[in-house]
């Protein structure tokens, strides 16, 4: 006669430390273009993020198998603001779901209210996170280390590469253990009233910077000049006594107003503004 030996299994959902938002966080930074897909795009980065998490909630394999399926749902979004916060809200919301599971209550935390909450928040985190990071932060590490670049140095490419990676895990770190924190109140907290102070501070810091690129690095002179009773007349040198770097100026804002009224068509504001410039110094204004 054969024993049959029947393994007890411990049901309940593990606590979930700092520790396991911050291993989430990086598994996520780490893996996030890797599995993109045009199905799912970011999901299976997600999934993967989540997975020592999952593991320590679910320990029914059934479970952990529908845990899985809910995270490989399409999913796209800003690594930092979006993906550190809604890591951290994903797992704040699944410690709720698995504690009613194993209390066997009934489930709030739904598979619909855990992939709305994604929806809603992957969009307008995605808007955000890329204004500041890709469209301000990382322009202001270039503008920092442009001069070293001009001098021949090498940390002048390799300082705005890893300012800005150490700056994005600092921010998605934060923003991982605000989404545990809060749970979905965390997304109230990122566009509330503080951190709208700090998006407009750092868009204004970057309209600086882009300011400075624009003055140093756009050449733009004028070689025209005259002369009358007797005295030689130079209009840069004028220029440069009313307004240093009106020139340059005048050129970007030309183009500003142009990409206004036309929108981004670079390829033709190039050509237009190389044949505009082109003329100018054939008749000697420029």
């Amino acid at each position: 006669m054969t024993e049959i030996v029947q393994e007890s299994i411990d049901l309940k959902p593990e606590t979930i430390t700092k520790k396991d938002i911050t291993i989430a966080w990086l598994r996520w930074y780490y893996a996030n273009e890797i599995p993109h897909s045009f199905d799912r795009y970011l999901a299976a980065s997600l999934m993967w993020g989540l997975m020592p998490i999952l593991k320590k909630l679910y320990k029914s394999k059934s479970e952990l198998a529908a845990a899985y399926q809910r995270h490989l749902l399409f999913f796209n979004t800003q690594i930092t603001w979006g993906g550190g916060t809604i890591s951290g809200i994903m797992a704040s919301l699944e410690s709720v779901r698995a504690d009613e599971v194993y209390n066997k209550k009934p489930i709030s935390i739904d598979n619909d209210v855990l992939y709305n909450t994604k929806a809603g928040l992957m969009g307008a985190l995605a808007g955000i996170g890329d204004a500041i990071d890709s469209g301000t932060v990382q322009y202001i590490f270039i503008a920092i280390a442009l001069p070293w670049a001009q001098e021949g140095l090498a940390i002048g490419a390799l300082f705005p590469f890893f300012a800005f990676v150490v700056y994005q895990l600092f921010v998605g770190y934060y923003f991982a253990q605000l989404g545990f924190k809060l749970g979905k109140n965390a997304a109230t907290e990122v566009v509330g009233n503080k951190m709208q102070m700090l998006i407009e501070g750092l868009s204004i810091l970057g309209l600086f910077m882009m300011g400075i690129l624009a003055a140093s690095y756009i050449k733009v002179s004028s070689s025209l000049k005259f002369t009358l009773s007797g005295k030689d007349f130079v209009i840069q040198d004028t220029l440069d006594k009313i307004l240093p770097g009106a020139l340059p100026l005048i050129v970007v804002m030309g183009l500003y107003f142009y990409f206004s009224k036309k929108g981004l068509k670079v390829t033709r504001a190039l050509i237009g503004l190389t044949i505009i410039l082109g003329v100018l110094a054939a008749i000697g204004i420029l």
